[in-house]
């Protein structure tokens, strides 16, 4: 592990330009809209969640896998592998890398097929259609196409030493953490360093609980204002989304519309993102 943030892979590979991350998002926004797009994170993040909860694992390991997650699919087109196999996978990764343990393979299908059960409105009352072996085997091309870049820098630590040099842990780290968990559902994690996502996190808390006592102390920072307000709108415009979403009404539809991977990948073939090579990808 890097002895720092600014040395490690998360920093120098990691921290992607937005309108890169856009143009490699531009297959799948020919069939979904942006908003249907953010609609489809937002769900399998949300199965990610369901499944660390099932597994009961810390809420860390969750973080890296979603963030595993959004990583895979900066760089892929959705059809590319099915996110309902690769949610558990990240999972699965990010349990290892945490220093979780390794999950018990039976355990973690067992909570796949609980999930999946639990979203009847999602997949029309299907089984979990993957083995262990799929999941093992598309763990391979998520460690390929990360390069296997697998240390992540969460906002957590910077958090509470902010929240701490403000004397304010009691008051303003619950919602604050709460903030970033919501993050996870947007690209600030794929495009801002944690300790800004931190401020921006801490800031919003501030805001909401009315808190006046912190003004100066966000006035003496020496950092990019600006980049903590575009975390702050990003964040603002998924909690305007969930406002008026009912998901259990409006994401089959999101669903439907994603093209259907290939089943069997051919042999030696890496993950890309283009049409013309995403047909030799598959399920695994």
């Amino acid at each position: 592990m890097a002895g720092n943030f600014w040395q490690s892979s998360h920093c120098q590979q990691w921290i992607l330009d937005k309108q890169v991350l856009m143009k490699d998002r531009q297959t799948d926004l020919e069939i979904l809209t942006e908003e249907e797009y953010q609609k489809c994170m937002i769900f399998y993040a949300g199965v990610i969640q369901a499944l660390g909860e099932q597994l009961k694992v810390r809420q860390q390991v969750v973080s890296t896998a979603t963030i595993y997650f959004k990583r895979f699919y900066s760089k892929n087109n959705l059809k590319s592998i099915d996110p309902l196999l690769m949610s558990p996978t990240c999972l699965f990764l990010a349990s290892k890398v945490e220093e979780f343990g390794p999950l018990i393979n039976s355990r973690l299908i067992s909570a796949c097929q609980s999930v999946v059960k639990k979203l009847p409105y999602a997949f029309s009352g299907q089984e979990f259609p993957y083995t262990i072996k799929s999941i093992l085997e598309c763990e391979f091309y998520v460690l390929e196409i990360m390069d296997c870049c697998l240390i992540v820098y969460h906002p957590y630590r910077p958090l509470i030493q902010y929240a701490s040099d403000l004397g304010q842990e009691d008051q303003l780290l619950p919602l604050a953490w709460h903030i970033i968990n919501d993050s996870l559902r947007t690209d600030v994690c794929l495009l801002y360093p944690p300790y800004l996502i931190a401020l921006a996190s801490l800031h919003m808390a501030c805001v909401i609980s009315q808190n006046d006592h912190t003004k100066h102390w966000f006035a003496d920072l020496n950092v990019d204002l600006d980049k903590i307000l575009e975390i702050t709108q990003q964040i603002l415009k998924l909690y305007d989304l969930w406002e008026n979403y009912d998901e259990k009404k409006e994401i089959a539809s999101v669903l439907a519309k994603v093209p259907k991977p290939q089943t069997i990948p051919p042999p030696s073939t890496s993950v890309a993102t283009s049409d013309s090579q995403s047909s030799g990808k598959g399920t695994v």
